[in-house]
């Protein structure tokens, strides 16, 4: 079998050029995989060092929250997944999806200068589109995270019109935004230094600072939203984020309930 040639926007050794933290130095690319989580979780099991990341042209089993599929086509998006292991109380663990969050989307509107935003939990946004999303997956011993494995994927050029009708009408790619490509390699190297700066603050107590940074970013706060829980669904106004990074929903009646994980519709 002939070996596909790597795409030109995308660079190993470019991206390692640019990084500036410990979060990227070691980079384990794959032209195809099934998904960039599954390897990486595989990898963390068997003790891979932190900061790792598994990055892929085309993943063929792209994973989504919820079960969803992420739709992964060769040689225009970015999917990858980083191994953390940090040092914080599993109570805890949506703040690591709430760092990736402030880091992708300061490193896209740095590289691209598209205004994207964060939609609790995990979705990054343009316009209420999607443009890109994570998915955390952890491992905890009692009181403890042993690792985690951050995906994200981010739509860079790929053309909307080639998505099922069904994604078509709620996602966007920087391309599709502002009618230029993008070089994969410089957003996945600011994307890997954004992290590695905030996953510090993170890691040093920066927790208050780090949530002030994710209510300044996201489009969220003070929307009128529904949220699907299982078989229950909840409408209300969606106030703010507390410490652990659940959402502060203020019910129509006037009590707040904290979510800590669910399917969010921005209402109109």
């Amino acid at each position: 079998m002939q070996k596909k040639q790597k795409p030109r926007d995308l660079s190993v050794e470019e991206i390692k050029a640019k990084i500036t933290g410990d979060i990227g130095r070691e980079i384990f690319f794959y032209n195809k995989v099934g998904s960039t989580n599954t390897v990486a979780l595989e990898f963390a099991e068997k003790g891979s060092s932190e900061g790792v990341v598994v990055l892929a042209d085309c993943q063929e089993k792209g994973k989504g929250r919820l079960k969803r599929r992420w739709m992964s086509p060769p040689g225009v998006n970015i999917y990858m997944s980083i191994i953390l292991k940090p040092k914080i109380e599993p109570e805890y663990v949506t703040l690591i999806t709430i760092m990736a969050a402030v880091a992708c989307v300061t490193a896209l509107r740095t590289v691209t200068g598209i205004n994207v935003t964060i939609k609790w939990p995990n979705d990054l946004t343009v316009s209420d589109k999607k443009i890109g999303g994570i998915l955390t997956e952890v491992k905890t011993d009692h009181d403890r995270v042993i690792f985690a494995v951050i995906g994200i994927g981010i739509n860079v050029n790929v053309d909307i019109d080639t998505f099922p009708d069904d994604i078509k009408k709620t996602a966007t790619s920087a391309k599709n935004e502002t009618g230029k490509p993008y070089s994969r390699t410089d957003i996945i190297a600011e994307i890997l230094n954004e992290t590695d700066r905030w996953y510090k603050i993170l890691n040093n107590s920066g927790q208050e600072m780090l949530l002030s940074k994710w209510q300044e970013l996201a489009s969220t706060i003070g929307r009128s939203v529904k949220i699907i829980i299982g078989n229950e669904t909840l409408t209300g106004l969606a106030e703010s984020i507390d410490d652990k990074g659940m959402l502060i929903l203020r019910l129509p009646s006037g009590v707040s309930k904290r979510i800590n994980a669910g399917d969010l519709t921005m209402l109109r």
